[in-house]
């Protein structure tokens, strides 16, 4: 009983500490830089094992669907193949839905890489004391800064200046109010995604452990259900967002493009 009343003790202390650490981390991106310590850097480890993972699991299948014989055929099991497949089958469906075939075709590999590294960053946080890259503000803040900086690069190469001048309204005696509205809007999205992610990731982490903890000899089941429906939602929010904000960018021509064939 005192090795489990330590053990417990232990892991509320470090769940604390994580709180504490992410909580200090929001208000220091607000008001200034602040001193690294271990658990700074527990999020950028976690984010190179995905980052790896991933580069290893894409290598496996390829490999796989290598022979054109043998990938036509589908398997019966359960496998890191038919597992891929229909992951990136689902978010490939939901990409055409909001961008349409061509745009979710060109723009997929960017919105594929960010609903693979999302999920697996969020499944390490069903496993107590793992590092969960989602679960740090650095993190989530980065990947919604490669998703802003990609939906805005497509929307200049997909518009030209016509992108720009979309932010000043419809009419130009508007623009003077307009555009600061619109930039502002704009910049906002990254800080919604990163925040929304983060928040959620930290606390579904928090709880798993928390009852884990207080149920030291039994899975907490229901627990680890809730937390499986809080990795795949908040997947799919991000993932979706992506589509959203590359379709809001892009819009107009490619669908021009695509009547003028």
């Amino acid at each position: 009983m005192p090795e489990h009343s330590s053990w417990l003790t232990f892991l509320l202390a470090h769940m604390r500490d994580t709180l504490e650490h992410n909580a200090h981390a929001l208000g220091q991106s607000v008001i200034g830089g602040h001193e690294p310590t271990w658990q700074s850097f527990e999020p950028i480890f976690a984010a190179v094992f995905v980052a790896l993972l991933l580069v290893v699991m894409g290598l496996r299948v390829r490999a796989r669907l290598r022979n054109v014989d043998e990938a036509i055929i589908p398997e019966e099991r359960l496998t890191l193949r038919t597992f891929m497949e229909a992951f990136l089958s689902y978010f490939y469906d939901l990409a055409k839905s909001v961008m349409g075939p061509e745009r979710a075709k060109k723009y997929f590999p960017v919105v594929g890489t960010a609903a693979l590294f999302v999920f697996f960053s969020n499944v390490m946080a069903l496993v107590p004391g793992m590092p969960v890259a989602t679960s740090s503000l650095n993190i989530t803040l980065g990947s919604a800064l490669v998703v802003f900086l990609l939906f805005n690069v497509y929307g200049f190469m997909a518009q030209g200046t016509a992108y720009l001048k979309h932010l000043a309204g419809p009419v130009w005696w508007l623009a003077p109010l307009m555009f600061p509205l619109e930039v502002l809007s704009l910049c906002i999205r990254p800080v919604t995604l990163a925040i929304r992610l983060m928040v959620n990731m930290a606390a579904d982490h928090v709880m798993l452990g928390l009852f884990l903890g207080m149920i030291a000899l039994f899975l907490p089941i229901p627990v680890m259900l809730l937390g499986t429906l809080v990795v795949v939602v908040q997947t799919l929010v991000f993932t979706l967002l992506t589509c959203i904000y590359i379709a809001l960018a892009t819009e107009g021509h490619d669908e021009h493009a695509h009547a003028a064939h």
